[in-house]
């Protein structure tokens, strides 16, 4: 399984990565990938992506979306 958070900036998905290891104790580091809005060539309109590998399902999505949520995130099902 794998969980995608979407975050509105890179900072909040810096500090997404760092929580995720704090509150779920991810071991895997989380991937961060910076995704341009479609026909936006600005930089200030990208979101920021926090990737999860999850290959025993062992992270709840509510809670998951939550932490996203206290960044102006949110969880994206994949």
């Amino acid at each position: 399984m794998r969980h995608v958070l979407v975050l509105p900036d890179r900072d909040a998905a810096e500090e997404v990565a760092e929580a995720l290891t704090e509150r779920f104790g991810v071991t895997e580091e989380p991937q961060l990938v910076r995704d341009a809005l479609a026909g936006e060539d600005d930089a200030e309109d990208a979101q920021w992506l926090v990737v999860v590998e999850d290959p025993d399902a062992a992270h709840d999505p509510v809670r998951l979306h939550d932490l996203a949520a206290e960044y102006e995130g949110w969880r994206e099902a994949e």
